[in-house]
């Protein structure tokens, strides 16, 4: 295939759980021996700056679907918070 695989972080409900635990973190380092042909993202509990890079060190990298919704949700300056949400996320000022 041509896709990427999504890994789920936990059995939980997206946005339910944050930060990732160090039984995940074996989970996904067991999954990236396995030198899959695909790229791997992890997703659920995945919500802020620390939580993607714990997550993309262990895969191709790392996606945020509730924390970014909510934004969306909460937002008065679309724009503005999404700016500000991406560069949080990257570490930039």
């Amino acid at each position: 295939s041509q896709g990427f695989i999504y890994m789920v972080s936990s059995a939980s409900t997206t946005g339910a759980k944050t930060g990732i635990s160090s039984e995940q973190e074996l989970y996904f380092e067991r999954i990236n021996r396995m030198n899959l042909k695909n790229p791997r993202l992890i997703g659920f509990g995945i919500s802020d700056r620390e939580s993607f890079l714990k997550a993309s060190a262990s895969a191709s990298g790392a996606i945020i679907g509730s924390a970014f919704v909510k934004l969306l949700a909460q937002s008065s300056d679309l724009r503005g918070d999404i700016v500000t949400f991406v560069r949080g996320i990257k570490g930039v000022k």
